[in-house]
């Protein structure tokens, strides 16, 4: 009887063995870090304030994602102090961008701004696309943008790029044609990240958005990142490219102008005194004159009248709008309007820009002395008013700010000296 019972319990055994071998499911693909080396990182935003970078670093951090920008013409007001102060303080940087774009034109033009604000930096991390808040975007069309957008940046940085997603959305919305690109995936109040059943690693985990880290006062979202996160090398990224010039014996007055929201180019013909065939012969890329976008660099040859006091001035390294404006006996916000400037802070060596002298008599007849005052991050020009015994109107002529609420930090303006 004993034996019988024994032979029953292994036949019973075997048939269980073959059945789970055979007919059980397989356990879902194991989804964990590219590597075996871990990082400690967090990404910050003008939410976290003013952050201690040193204190950051002795807290055991190694990488620092820093928020550039968004849409296509918002910069995080702490981007250029978060980026110098983390380098300062030896830790390894990536820049990411919030992505609003809701169509394909959008979506190069962002890729282009976002170039644009981190163009110089000596960045260490893949260059990181946020592509969160969809709209009413179907998820072709999602796909769609996030491709465009991705392969417009590293084509502009010759740096590779790295998607940040939600775990639902790196399961659900994003396709397996995105994961050419490696995946940062944001999965809170878990041991470790969900597979998606697409990625089969992640180079960033990003598990909490309440993490506290000596140096910063408020909450920070803490990340683990892997080797895939680094770039092989941080040399300083290039912007969008500028086209050359013609090969003409005469290069007065040619510039290159950059495509802003609104334009088209009969207005853009209009205010440089040419025409858009002109226009169109001196730029082989535009194939249809009814289709431009904003971001995109033309070849202009303005024709100004002969008695006109136009300056063209050819950019050098280590200028600034502000430099230039003072050296010319102009504003930056001239500069800005007679150039369609995005960006003040954003200009390139070899870069042409129109001074315009009809508009270069600043503060009228006013015959006092005037001295040179760097706006600084904070700064307002009612307390700058206060400090020199001077009214915001006053500065605001002298300088011509049309809008005195609005004024940028390393802008260099003139206050009256009158009363000393």
């Amino acid at each position: 009887m004993k034996t019988k019972h024994n032979l029953k319990i292994a036949l019973l055994t075997l048939v269980f063995i073959l059945f789970f071998t055979f007919f059980a499911p397989f356990p879902s693909q194991a989804f964990g870090p590219s590597s075996n080396q871990i990082y400690q990182g967090i990404d910050v935003s003008s939410w976290q304030g003013t952050i201690n970078f040193s204190a950051v670093k002795n807290s055991g951090i190694d990488v620092v994602y820093i928020k550039s920008s968004e849409g296509r013409s918002y910069i995080d007001p702490y981007f250029e102090i978060n980026y110098k102060n983390a380098k300062a303080n030896g830790l390894k940087v990536g820049f990411y961008h919030y992505v609003t774009a809701r169509s394909i034109e959008q979506a190069r033009e962002q890729a282009n701004f976002f170039a644009q604000v981190i163009s110089g930096k000596e960045v260490d991390c893949r260059l990181a696309m946020d592509f969160e808040s969809f709209g009413n975007l179907s998820v072709s069309q999602i796909n769609e943008i996030s491709k465009v957008f991705l392969q417009t940046l590293e084509s502009i940085t010759n740096s590779q790029a790295v998607i940040y997603s939600n775990a639902y959305s790196a399961r659900a919305i994003f396709s397996s044609e995105l994961t050419k690109y490696p995946l940062w995936v944001a999965n809170y109040g878990v041991s470790e990240p969900n597979s998606n059943e697409k990625w089969g690693t992640w180079v960033g985990w990003q598990y909490t958005s309440t993490g506290s880290v000596n140096g910063i006062s408020n909450y920070v979202d803490r990340d683990q990142f892997t080797n895939g996160i680094f770039l092989s090398s941080s040399n300083p990224l290039p912007g969008p490219k500028t086209p050359e010039m013609p090969n003409s014996p005469s290069t007065e007055n040619t510039i290159v102008y950059t495509v802003k929201q609104g334009d088209n180019l009969s207005k853009i013909a209009k205010n440089f005194g040419t025409t858009v065939s002109s226009i169109v012969s001196l730029n082989p890329s535009i194939t249809n004159p009814n289709l431009i976008y904003p971001g995109q660099k033309f070849i202009i040859k303005a024709n100004y009248p002969e008695n006109s006091t136009n300056t063209i001035y050819l950019v050098k390294r280590g200028d600034t709008l502000s430099q230039i404006a003072v050296n010319y006996n102009t504003t930056v916000n001239n500069l800005i309007k007679s150039n369609s400037i995005a960006n003040p802070n954003l200009i390139y060596p070899g870069q042409k820009i129109i001074i315009s002298r009809t508009s270069s008599i600043i503060g009228g007849q006013n015959s006092c002395g005037k001295i040179l005052y760097k706006i600084v991050y904070g700064d307002t020009l009612s307390q700058i008013a206060i400090k020199h015994d001077t009214t915001v109107q006053e500065i605001a002529t002298l300088n011509n700010i049309s809008n005195p609420n609005l004024i940028y930090a390393n802008t260099i303006i003139r206050i009256s000296n009158c009363k000393q």
